[in-house]
């Protein structure tokens, strides 16, 4: 049996739950991104309610930070949104990748589901809603998930900026945010053609660190796409032969 053949027939609450329990182990990472961000806002000099409503408001925990980092360098204000725009596009990639699989929802439904669509709502539904039962319910459980990381998000943003006060400004914190994601995407990597995709994804955004606006992270992305697309057609082919 497959990991969600437990949820075949499952209705709209069981699959909410799932999404919880899927999503749970990943606040262990999210807890301390953000509280990273609370701490960086402040030293930032953003005034404490706009770190908090950002978590509303943006809701993408990387482009806070660099949001943050921006403001406190006084960049100009239409870099900054082109920088975090940039930053932002891995968010259509998600939403590419399970459209399809989403289609027929009501447009109230994809709106939510867009919004709560974030890195780690991604990779606790991504498994259930491509290889699980394609169930007419199945979206409950990307809600479920995408609904714990936002409360998860917002309390921890939180008390980021409670205890912002007492870290010292010089405290390098950026790195922790790395490590972060790099602890939500190896659990993940199974298929040589994944592990393709990470590296060189990984020599192009170190590469291309010099590139104005973030775009290396536009360029790594693409890069490691298109390394495991064609890695899987070769790995294909060579089954087949």
């Amino acid at each position: 049996m497959g990991s969600w053949d437990h949820l075949e027939g499952a209705g709209s609450r069981t699959e909410l739950w799932a999404g919880v329990r899927a999503e749970l182990p990943l606040l262990l990472g999210v807890v301390p991104f953000g509280l990273v961000y609370g701490v960086l806002g402040l030293q930032a000099g953003l005034p404490v309610w706009a770190v908090i409503a950002m978590s509303s408001v943006m809701f993408g925990g990387a482009s806070q930070v660099v949001f943050a980092q921006l403001w406190g360098a006084a960049v100009p204000a239409p870099l900054i949104v082109g920088t975090v725009g940039v930053v932002n596009l891995r968010h259509a990639l998600y939403s590419a990748s399970v459209a399809q699989l989403l289609r027929d929802l009501p447009l109230r439904w994809k709106l939510l589901l867009a919004y709560l669509l974030t890195d780690e709502a991604y990779m606790a539904a991504v498994g259930r809603l491509m290889n699980g039962p394609q169930g007419a319910q199945r979206h409950w459980f990307l809600f479920g998930a995408g609904l714990t990381l936002w409360s998860g998000w917002q309390l921890a943003t939180i008390a980021g900026v409670l205890v912002g006060a007492v870290i010292p400004a010089g405290w390098s914190l950026d790195f922790s945010i790395a490590l972060t994601f790099i602890a939500l995407l190896v659990p993940g990597l199974k298929r040589r053609s994944e592990l393709a995709a990470v590296a060189v994804a990984g020599f192009t955004a170190l590469a291309a660190q010099g590139l104005p606006f973030k775009l290396w992270i536009v360029l790594a992305a693409t890069a490691g796409m298109l390394t495991g697309m064609l890695t899987r057609r070769l790995d294909a082919r060579r089954g087949q032969a």
